[in-house]
């Protein structure tokens, strides 16, 4: 038998045996709490099928040259298309006319309760479920060797740009937007889906720990590129002016050994680099402070929103290092 004519049949089944209104007692622990017509079981797999779960990737994009390499694509998603898959999901279980009259009086009911469901098929821990009938869905799809690469990657949405504001807010704020399905669908391409239409949206790699790195910047011949970092003042952490783009500081690799930085060259670049505040002799803090690289986020959004044109703006480190220093010497 067609898997999915057996369960759309269960879910016929089911909805038509809960007509009767059978109350269940809500508790604290029952996460299928009051009075539904869906058991909780078939909900899930229904919100699941509406935020395009197992939907094939073909209707999805049905050519390749619509998602390119390294492209993303925004798009909204039709409501009434994904109520008709539902529909057609659960119309595959009627035998009858009867079946079918009874089943379209239910409709109304069973998308609003599918409209509930699907705000917590990605639920963040801790957080409050939002509530109240479902809205505008948006979303993109990502292509690219960053979804590969980064495979635990922050995506955020606002209702407004946050400017200097680095601090994440959770999902639950009236600012952010929920994200309702993310997943790589490929080793290379990634659909988010949100429960809104957000005015910005950062993507960023993961913060999984420090890390250290230089930049590349073309020199003007094919395949040739120059390395530096980005100067910062040793005192507050802050890029050395002008900034942006702050102050380039080349960076040296070792004469035969490609890929290999030339330390005590570079540190002397940097000792000489005004601004920096740092002495004649560079300490392996100091170093560190020089060579850390920030999580890359790429901003979406529109320029006239305000800091969305300009990535330094939106995130940049909002601590010190006299207030790290003080800190620690505090617990020490």
């Amino acid at each position: 038998m067609n898997s999915a004519f057996f369960t759309s049949q269960v879910v016929f089944s089911a909805v038509k045996a809960a007509v009767t209104q059978i109350v269940v007692t809500p508790s604290d622990n029952d996460p299928d709490m009051g009075d539904r017509i869906v058991p909780l079981d078939l909900r899930q797999w229904l919100a699941r099928l509406r935020l395009l779960d197992s939907v094939p990737f073909a209707y999805l994009t049905p050519d390749s040259l619509l998602l390119p390499p390294e492209s993303i694509r925004f798009f909204y998603v039709d409501r009434n298309w994904t109520d008709a898959l539902i529909q057609g999901a659960l119309s595959v279980g009627t035998v009858n006319s009867s079946d079918r009259a009874q089943l379209e009086q239910l409709h109304g009911q069973i998308r609003d309760e599918i409209d509930q469901e699907e705000r917590v098929v990605r639920e963040p821990g801790g957080e409050a479920v939002q509530k109240g009938p479902a809205g505008t869905i948006t979303g993109f799809l990502l292509r690219s060797r960053a979804v590969s690469g980064w495979p635990g990657m922050h995506v955020r949405a606002y209702r407004k740009e946050l400017g200097k504001d680095n601090e994440i807010i959770p999902e639950s704020s009236p600012d952010r937007i929920k994200v309702l399905r993310m997943e790589r669908l490929s080793p290379a391409v990634m659909l988010v889906l949100f429960d809104g239409v957000p005015v910005v949206v950062h993507v960023e790699e993961p913060r999984c720990g420090v890390q250290f790195g230089i930049r590349l910047e073309t020199s003007g011949a094919a395949n040739q590129f120059n390395a530096f970092v980005i100067a910062r003042d040793a005192n507050t952490s802050d890029d050395v002016p002008p900034s942006p783009p702050g102050t380039h500081v080349p960076v040296t690799f070792r004469s035969g050994s490609p890929g290999v930085l030339d330390l005590k060259r570079t540190a002397q670049s940097l000792i000489n680099t005004p601004g920096t505040h740092i002495g004649p002799n560079l300490d392996g803090a100091e170093f560190a402070l020089e060579m850390i690289r920030y999580p890359y986020r790429q901003v979406f959004g529109d320029p006239s929103q305000g800091g969305v044109g300009n990535i330094r703006d939106v995130f940049r480190v909002s601590i010190s290092m006299t207030q790290l220093k003080a800190k620690f010497l505090k617990t020490i």
